[in-house]
Formats: structure tokens, sequence, C-alpha cells
């Protein structure tokens, strides 16, 4: 097992270069199954969530090639079409590889996904988008089974703007038969990356970004070189230790207009935000102002980004209230928290946080990723020496978090016991 040991209370200074977007790199990993023959990904950040789904697209079939930041897949001699059920559980977004899958051989085999425990995720939309697309479905022993002989081009009406959703019905829909027609299609920018590469493999793909996305198929794809987009969870997270510390840190390879929701909000803080095309600073207060937040679908505030903003408005001046609207258990890691003699109150929904009270260092133990990252941020701003244990959740989602962390003035020390 993994741990950190930290010694809180330095304030961070310094800059930071963001790596990249884990949501939009295990799509588009996915993808590479399509064009069957050669994509070659840059910016592919290294973490766990990425070498597992690399690790899968090698056991059917692909051939993978690492070479100084630049990740080869050869996905011509693929010839399976079952994910492999240990690893489907390691994480969720496994369940995205079914849609290529789907897509390029009519036919695919997985179990339910894993990952972090933070609510209810059913992929009931994803099945029903795939049934609209003519494909039987069937679940046995927990297995399940999806297999036509063409997949039809639909209109496909997403009761709620699922990402997972609309990126599947995406891949699966690139080679089909027919236009289909996502609408509520989430509006992510990991959705316009993902569009973004599949159009420069040959895909015919409008509306990304938007709500409604339509899809045209196409008989076949070609060859790709893409550079996957920067990471604006990563980057909300940095700002986040900057304001919880004090800190005056710039984040170099970081698209500020990914992050306009969590700026507003650093603003309102009190925080000094200075961005440019490919960069932010931000210079924190001694002390946080108290706000409000409520946790939306993009372009609202991002549910990734709620544990971050709770640990960091500890060092609010007043009371501030965090209501998160799309997952319903996603306060698990506040117990932890809680070890350190904040006072956070859960009432259904809502995250009520005292500021002004002297934080202290504790024993912690992560319970999911940004829950994980929200841990980190409080034992950076308590008095002494914390442990941080199960950190295995945080390396599925940012790459070298402690290297970069110690770069701006944190103390932080990777144990491995």
């Amino acid at each position: 097992m993994k741990s950190y040991i930290i010694e809180g209370g330095s304030k961070v200074c310094g800059t930071i270069k963001v790596s990249g977007s884990k949501n939009a790199a295990l799509p588009i990993l996915a993808a590479t199954i399509l064009n069957s023959g050669d994509s070659k990904l840059y910016n592919i950040p290294n973490i766990s969530d990425t070498k597992n789904t690399l690790e899968i697209l090698g056991i059917l079939g692909c051939k993978i090639k690492r070479n100084s930041g630049k990740i080869e897949v050869n996905s011509r001699n693929m010839n399976k079409f079952e994910i492999p059920e240990e690893l489907m559980h390691k994480m969720r977004s496994t369940v995205i590889l079914a849609g290529a899958i789907l897509g390029r051989f009519k036919e695919v085999i997985f179990t339910y996904p894993g990952g972090c425990d933070i609510g209810s995720r059913p992929i009931d939309l994803h099945i029903n988008a795939f049934k609209k697309m003519g494909i039987e479905v069937k679940e046995e022993a927990g297995r399940i089974r999806c297999k036509t002989n063409r997949i039809i081009g639909a209109d496909i009406n997403l009761d709620f703007p699922s990402v997972g959703a609309t990126e599947n019905v995406m891949l699966a829909a690139v080679l089909a038969d027919g236009t289909t027609t996502i609408h509520n299609a989430a509006m992510e920018p990991e959705i316009v990356d993902l569009a973004t590469f599949l159009k420069k493999m040959g895909a015919k793909i409008d509306g990304a970004g938007t709500s409604i996305i339509t899809i045209k198929g196409v008989t076949k794809l070609t060859n790709v070189n893409y550079n996957i987009m920067p990471d604006r969870i990563e980057a909300g997270t940095f700002l986040c230790v900057a304001a919880a510390t004090g800190g005056n840190v710039t984040l170099k390879n970081a698209n500020p207009g990914h992050l306009s929701a969590v700026i507003n909000k650093l603003e309102e803080c009190g925080c000094t935000i200075t961005t440019s095309n490919n960069s932010i600073q931000i210079i924190a207060p001694k002390r946080l102002k108290q706000i409000e937040i409520k946790t939306m679908t993009y372009p609202g505030f991002p549910t990734d980004m709620q544990q971050v903003f709770v640990a960091m408005l500890l060092k609010s001046s007043g009371t501030s209230v965090v209501v998160e609207n799309i997952f319903e258990s996603r306060y698990k890691y506040i117990s932890e928290i809680r070890k350190t003699n904040a006072k956070i109150t859960i009432e259904g929904r809502s995250a009520i946080i005292t500021g002004k009270r002297k934080i202290t260092a504790s024993d912690m133990c992560c319970t999911d990723l940004r829950g994980g990252a929200a841990i980190v941020i409080a034992a950076l701003m308590a008095k002494g020496k914390s442990r941080v244990s199960n950190i295995e959740y945080i390396l599925r989602g940012y790459e070298d978090f402690d290297k970069k962390l110690n770069a701006i003035g944190a103390k932080i020390k990777l144990e491995d016991y």
C-alpha cells in the first residue's frame, strides 16, 4: 500500500505544468479500436486508469508502443471483443470500450464497471441507446452481451446529459449505417476532444459541445496523430491548493476556457486570477471569503471539483454551503477530513463548511479519487504531520501528484509499505 506523509502549513508558490486530461484520454484510447490501424497519441497522462485501459487494449489484440510521452496503438490485428472482467471492475470508464468494440465488431461482451463509490451511475442510458441502434442486448450471469448484424443510425434522447452515454453512442455510431442524432448530449470539453479526434480519423460529427450531436456513419477511418487536451480537473485542483494555502501559482498547459465556473468561484472567494490562452495564475488572499456552490452539468460548476472546494473552504472567513446535485454519495470523504478538527455538516445533498477554525494534522484514508485530493488539501492546510493512506485512488487520476506539489513548496513524501 502507498501513503503520503504530509507536513502541513506551507504556502505554495511556483509553476506547474498540467498533464493531459484523464477524462479525454480514456475515451480516445477506446476510439483507437475503430480505425483498424495506427493511432499516435501525445499528452496521455501516466496514471493507473490509462495503464489499465492500455492493458485491456493489449489483451484484446492491439499492439502498444510507448516512447517519450508518445503512445502508439495499432488495432489492426485486434481479434477479441470481450472486456476482461477483472479489469472492467477497476474503473468506471471501461464501459466506454463497449461502444468502440461494437462499432468495430458489431459485438461486445462486458460486465458492470467498477471505479469510485460515489453513488448510483447506472449504465441503463448506454444500454437503451444501443437497443435503439438495432443492437440486441442480453444479460447472462452478470455478463452483458451486445450483438447485431448492422448498427443503424437512430435518434437518441438521453434522459440525462451523461458524459459516458454520449461518448458510447458516438463511438458506436461512427461506423454505423445512417445518421445518429444525440439529443440532450453532454457538452463537456472532453466530448469535444473525442469528436475532434474522431473527425481527424475521418468521422463525420457535428454539434459536439452543444446539446445536439449528429453523427453520419462512414465506412472506414484512417490513421491519426493527436494531442490530448489538458486536464481541467487537475488544473482546478492545483488552483484550490494555492487558494487553501494562501499561495501564488501559475499553471502552464491549462485552458482557462474550460474552467470558467471554477475561476468565477475562486474570484468570489477573493483570489486574483490572471489568464492567457494556455496559462492561469492564481494569487490567494490570507483568508478566503465564504461562498455558495451548486454542482451542475457542464458548463455549470463541475461535480469533480466539489470535494476540493469543500476542503479549501475550511480556510474561509465564515460559513460556506456546497450543494451536490449530480451524485448522491459524494460526501464519504468528509468523515476523514473531520479528523483534522474541521467542522463540516451534511444536510441531505448540502455540505455546510465552517471556516476560521484551526485544523490539525491527522491520519486519513482516501475514499475515492477526488475525495482523496480533498484530503491531501486538508493535510496541506493542517499544522503538523498527516498520513494519507489508500492513495491508489489518487494515482488513478493525478500524474506525479506528490512531485508537482513538492515543486511548488509543499512538503509531501510518498511511502510504499
